[in-house]
């Protein structure tokens, strides 16, 4: 089963994205902040992630940066989540690696859509490479 890594300190949208994502056919995972979201994303080898940009202890930002520069985590696709809608937010969330954007409240159809895309391109790349 496809594994999605919900990185999201608010219990409640937590809660929501884990939901809506298990109905889906996903199987998810949890970390609530930025250091567990490092080290989950090395020990649990989820298949997508969903990156809060606004983070406690290591921000959303930091986190994909570094999960982005390290060989065994750089290809899992990141869809940042943010409260802010602005066309700056979404170029820097491009810019420092995040694969696509979804601004807060979620629409959770378009969501679904892009985590499908993702996951098809991501595995149509493993296909070339391998």
């Amino acid at each position: 089963m496809t594994r999605i890594l919900i990185v999201e300190d608010d219990a409640a949208i937590r809660e929501l994205l884990a939901r809506r994502l298990n109905m889906a056919g996903y199987d998810t995972i949890f970390a609530e902040d930025g250091v567990r979201a490092l080290l989950a994303s090395v020990n649990e080898a989820p298949d997508l992630i969903l990156m809060d940009m606004g983070l406690p202890i290591l921000n959303g930002w930091q986190v994909t940066e570094r999960i982005k520069k390290r060989p065994e985590t750089r290809n899992i696709p990141i869809i940042a989540l943010t409260a802010y809608a602005l066309s700056d937010d979404r170029y820097r969330a491009l810019n420092i690696g995040c694969d696509d954007f979804e601004a807060k409240p979620i629409d959770f159809d378009r969501l679904i859509r892009k985590i499908e895309k993702l996951l098809s391109t991501g595995a149509r790349q493993r296909e070339t490479a391998a």
